[in-house]
């Protein structure tokens, strides 16, 4: 079944000049494996499609039950600089939280 990411895990971001920041935490531990699965840099590349210009780098970590990703090129050159209104990328977690993934069943959520 496809399921938003929002039922699985929350999301903060942030940003660093024209580089977003998104941490995906898992709303359970048992949901983590299923992030790491399903939650790859390739998929939220695509997912950010047209708003990602750049590289999207990937960062596990399992202590936190979390994924981080570094978006490049993704805030139309940083606040200083940026016409974009969201020029820091705070709403960036809130829109990969709308990305769907597969869950193999109801049960486990």
């Amino acid at each position: 079944m496809k399921v938003q990411l929002r039922t699985i895990a929350h999301a903060r971001s942030g940003d660093k000049g024209d580089t977003s920041n998104i941490g995906l935490i898992a709303l359970k531990p048992e949901y983590y494996p299923i992030l790491v699965k399903e939650v790859t840099a390739e998929r939220v590349k695509q997912h950010f499609t047209g708003i990602c210009k750049g590289e999207v780098e990937r960062f596990e970590l399992p202590n936190l039950s979390a994924l981080n990703f570094l978006l490049h090129e993704s805030l139309g050159g940083g606040g200083t600089v940026s016409l974009k209104t969201d020029p820091q990328g705070k709403t960036l977690s809130a829109a990969l939280l709308r990305m769907e993934i597969e869950m193999e069943s109801p049960e486990s959520l």
